[in-house]
């Protein structure tokens, strides 16, 4: 499973209005594409690389874990099927999920400290039925 990149960083935010306002005039990222997610959010690219994911939050949400702000950190990574038979016989908690519309595959994990990891592989590793199957996130 060799790590190709930091692939981003999500950010969990109360107000994407200023979350968006000060990645774009005062750090200088700009808002761009980003997949049909069934939540609210903002993709923040840097160049063409989109950095920093936003996940916009409601108080009121019962998925809202108040985890803090940082909600996980993502590498691009490739070998899904290695992986995956690492982390069964490792017994490591993981949940998958399918990327809306380009149909990458994300692997989501966390550390002995809490922090949610991302693995995410490209969508030409995942069998079709897979990402039938799959639930979006």
């Amino acid at each position: 499973m060799p790590v190709q990149r930091l692939d981003h960083v999500n950010i969990r935010t109360h107000d994407l209005e200023a979350t968006q306002h000060f990645y774009v005039d005062v750090i200088g990222l700009r808002v761009g594409d980003r997949p049909p997610f069934n939540f609210p959010g903002l993709w923040l690219y840097d160049d063409n690389v989109a950095v920093i994911h936003v996940t916009g939050l409601d108080s009121s949400d019962p998925c809202d874990d108040n985890s803090g702000s940082i909600d996980h950190v993502a590498f691009r990574v490739d070998g899904l099927a290695a992986m995956r038979e690492r982390v069964a016989r490792l017994q490591v908690d993981a949940q998958e999920c399918i990327v809306p519309r380009n149909g990458d595959l994300q692997i989501f994990l966390r550390d002995p400290n809490g922090v949610k990891i991302e693995l995410t592989f490209a969508a030409s590793e995942v069998l079709p039925r897979e990402a039938v199957n799959q639930g979006s996130r």
